[in-house]
């Protein structure tokens, strides 16, 4: 009988051999990559702070190194709130970005608009915020916020401060007509919510409280006022920066990277993404306290049909079990595009649909890898397609471990890239991982690193 260790032997040989023929990337070594803190100090980037991408800094970095200028074209297959587009925008490249979560996409649109007239939008901000204060003011007594919002909402905000977000909120729905006007002051409202929030709303978690009551408010209309403030004080700074740079066409697409895109072949020279990690991170529910409260959504059911179930799997919460045969799940073409990292994922799956049942939580780790890997190989089919040749694709990505089963899903997507047609890729580590969570008696004890694939067509 054949040990474990020697079946996986072979998967593991070939994937050494690969290794030997790929250096370690030296492409962004000794750069300044910066982390998502630049969003928080960067004019139009901290407009809304999602922190599921990367700094702005990667992608002038990634222009620089690849010699992306006017008239090149990029392509972000996960653009979330813009980064990439935005920072091509500032240079005056073209740019495509798809991105699934249609409240994300939105945030991305508004944050995308700088041509204003600002002497006319400084007006038109001051006269309205002279008219909301007085509105608050005049409404504060007596409203009944009974059944306007679900619980969560409540339980994240001193009930004054929810009044107050709620007579803004209507405030803009009621009385602002430009279009464009009211998304930025909705987004400033929006990038408000957190901040005037009692409870922990720090991301990626948010931690509800209840009977706040007792604790002292947060002042939300100063808090509104200022991001109105400082939003606009952005807009006057980019549109200063960007006073001599060409025009460019800019694409923000709400849509399916795993799906054909309205690109030519060979149309993009250079890709580069963040996409989501193996790491069982629910994008959906990281903007349940904002979907709630603009009403977008209203339940856990709502943001499965309207957000969930059109993005790409990375969690266990996208997961209905009794659809899937665990042990025919993985697709057949990722064995054809590499067979040794199909086999190397299928003895993993199998690991974890055993594992699971030991688990009080029975996590679905095994359909997670799966679905995540199928998925992933339709984004890598789609990018080659539309890359010229010579093109890169750069994807910061890191590895994961659920149950303490090691996926290296930097290398395997390296690997599946090169079954693909890719005739080479490297990479490149920027950190460790995970050691924040050393004195968690519940966390495996693998190894994790965070760091930037390079596929070049």
């Amino acid at each position: 009988m054949e040990t474990e260790l020697q079946m996986l032997l072979p998967g593991l040989e070939q994937i050494a051999s690969a290794e030997a023929d790929s250096l370690p990337g030296r492409l962004y070594r000794g750069k300044d990559l910066g982390t998502f803190k630049d969003s928080l100090r960067s004019p139009v980037y901290r407009w809304f702070k999602y922190p599921a991408g990367y700094s702005y800094k990667f992608v002038q970095v990634s222009f620089d190194l690849f010699g992306v200028s006017h008239g090149d074209w990029v392509y972000d297959p996960f653009s979330g709130t813009g980064t990439t587009l935005i920072c091509a925008k500032q240079r005056g490249i073209n740019a495509y970005g798809v991105e699934a979560h249609s409240f994300v996409h939105w945030v991305a649109e508004v944050k995308l608009r700088w041509d204003y007239d600002l002497d006319c939008l400084e007006q038109e901000l001051d006269g309205f915020l002279v008219e909301s204060r007085a509105r608050v003011k005049s409404r504060i007594g007596d409203i009944d916020l009974t059944d306007a919002f679900p619980e969560l909402v409540y339980k994240c905000y001193h009930p004054q401060d929810l009044k107050v977000l709620y007579i803004l909120r209507e405030f803009i729905r009621n009385t602002v007509h430009t279009p464009f006007v009211k998304d930025f002051l909705k987004l400033a409202l929006t990038d408000s919510l957190r901040s005037a929030a009692v409870a922990g709303t720090g991301w990626p978690y948010i931690a509800p409280r209840k009977g706040n009551d007792g604790r002292q408010p947060k002042d939300a209309f100063a808090v509104f006022q200022k991001t109105v403030r400082q939003m606009y004080s952005d807009l006057r700074a980019v549109q200063a920066i960007t006073r001599e740079t060409p025009s460019c066409e800019i694409r923000n697409v709400l849509g399916d990277s795993r799906e054909r895109q309205d690109l030519a072949d060979g149309q993009i020279k250079l890709a580069l993404t963040s996409p989501p990690y193996l790491n069982n991170y629910d994008y959906a529910d990281r903007t349940r306290l904002e979907t709630y409260f603009w009403g977008i959504a209203h339940s856990w059911r709502d943001i499965t049909r309207k957000f969930r179930d059109k993005l790409m799997t990375a969690a266990t919460t996208q997961i209905t079990r009794g659809l899937y045969d665990v042990e025919a799940t993985l697709s057949q073409e990722i064995n054809q595009a590499a067979a040794h990292v199909y086999e190397l994922l299928q003895q993993s799956i199998l690991q974890l649909a055993k594992l699971r049942l030991q688990k009080g939580g029975k996590k679905d780790y095994d359909l997670m890898v799966a679905l995540y890997f199928n998925d992933i190989l339709r984004v890598l089919k789609e990018t080659y397609r539309v890359l010229e040749p010579g093109g890169r694709f750069c994807l910061v990505l890191g590895d994961s471990a659920p149950y303490g089963v090691h996926i290296q899903t930097d290398q395997m997507i390296g690997e599946l890239g090169l079954g693909l047609g890719f005739r080479n890729f490297e990479y490149d580590e920027l950190r460790k991982r995970g050691g924040k969570w050393k004195g968690n008696p519940q966390r495996h004890r693998v190894p994790l690193r965070e760091g930037v694939v390079v596929l070049t067509k």
